[in-house]
């Protein structure tokens, strides 16, 4: 059954990065800024490999701080 919500919580990070990843490619800043958010969605995802529930909740507040318009100074 544990197994079963495992897939579940890897299924949700998968379809949220999806989505995490096309708002930020629809994102109208300049190019650092769009490349800092897509090297913190990559990290992210390199976490969940090792730790799904925290990644889960890195998701979470990187997609919090994306809504809110709140987003890394970035390279200019």
């Amino acid at each position: 059954m544990e197994h079963d919500g495992q897939l579940q919580l890897y299924a949700a990070v998968a379809v949220r990065l999806k989505e995490a990843h096309a708002k930020v490619r629809a994102l109208q800043v300049p190019e650092g800024v769009r490349m800092a958010l897509t090297r913190k969605l990559l990290v992210i995802t390199a976490a969940a490999k090792h730790d799904l529930a925290g990644a889960a909740r890195r998701l979470e507040r990187f997609t919090e701080d994306l809504d809110e318009g709140r987003f890394p100074e970035g390279e200019r």
